[in-house]
């Protein structure tokens, strides 16, 4: 049996692969080890995981956020092998993840939007090239994040236009500069916080300053993440992450604008990693 998770910053998606063909699903925390540490992990895999589980896995794929880094990488390791100590386990970060999930064997650029924004270019097997990633303050264009972060900021600077103020203060009363500097500046995780307000956005994407403001978040992440890479043009582009899922028709329009091949959109990885490893049982 092959064991596949997909860990994000607040959930991780579970799946067991038979040598039949079944899948077991299971759903827990998310497990950034920037924020939980081992022994934290194995206590709430083995409440939450372990007992959703017919049967020890003999290969673990564990694709997650903030593990990168080798030390990092190294305490997940370590605490699924305190959990699975006879298991094969290998441990990769959340861009491996996206372009096995959306490219498969192919080549491609894989890109991440969601709360925060990333990409890479994927030859069919291996992560090729990296632009780098500066996160929420210094950038994650075209992210929730960076979404939320605009509409606050032309709120708070009287830039919305009077109709979409009105609903703004409607939707968020009580809304004021030192509640949100104090949320954003003095309290963790701030990227989701401001990625909360892109519901707004898309709930009034009709409106011509949505649109727009969209629309050129848009174009800042393909000029940033995409256009870089030599074969941007020769091969296609792919997404993960609910900012591209929901914003699916905006995002195809900006790419077929910029001359670029957008194919693939999933909201979660997990369902392309299952297919990408099924060969494997």
């Amino acid at each position: 049996m092959i064991l596949i998770a997909d860990s994000g910053a607040t959930k991780t998606d579970w799946r067991l692969l038979h040598q039949d063909g079944t899948v077991e699903q299971a759903k827990t925390i998310g497990f950034n080890p920037y924020f939980i540490s081992a022994d934290e992990m194995v206590r709430h895999m083995r409440e939450h995981l372990m007992p959703h589980l017919s049967g020890p896995p003999q290969t673990v794929f564990y694709y997650g956020s903030g593990c990168a880094a080798p030390e990092k990488n190294a305490q997940v390791k370590g605490a699924i092998a305190t959990l699975m100590p006879d298991a094969e386990i290998h441990v990769q970060n959340d861009v491996v993840a996206a372009a096995r999930a959306l490219c498969g064997h192919e080549p491609g650029i894989a890109c991440i939007l969601g709360t925060g924004a990333n990409s890479c270019y994927y030859d069919g097997k291996d992560v090729g090239a990296q632009l780098p990633n500066l996160g929420f303050w210094l950038g994650d264009e075209g992210s929730g994040g960076y979404l939320g972060k605009r509409l606050l900021t032309d709120f708070m600077q009287l830039e919305l236009p009077a109709d979409l103020h009105e609903k703004f203060l409607k939707r968020f009363p009580g809304t004021n500069r030192d509640a949100l500097l104090q949320r954003l500046y003095s309290e963790p995780m701030p990227s989701s916080h401001a990625a909360s307000f892109a519901k707004f956005l898309f709930d009034n994407l009709s409106h011509p300053y949505v649109y727009q403001l969209v629309y050129d978040a848009f174009g800042l992440f393909f000029q940033k993440y995409v256009e870089k890479y030599d074969r941007a043009k020769e091969v296609p582009v792919h997404f993960v992450g609910s900012i591209a899922f929901y914003y699916a028709n905006v995002l195809r329009q900006v790419a077929n604008d910029r001359g670029l091949t957008l194919r693939n959109i999933l909201e979660t990885p997990i369902a392309g990693l299952t297919l990408y490893h099924q060969g494997e049982i």
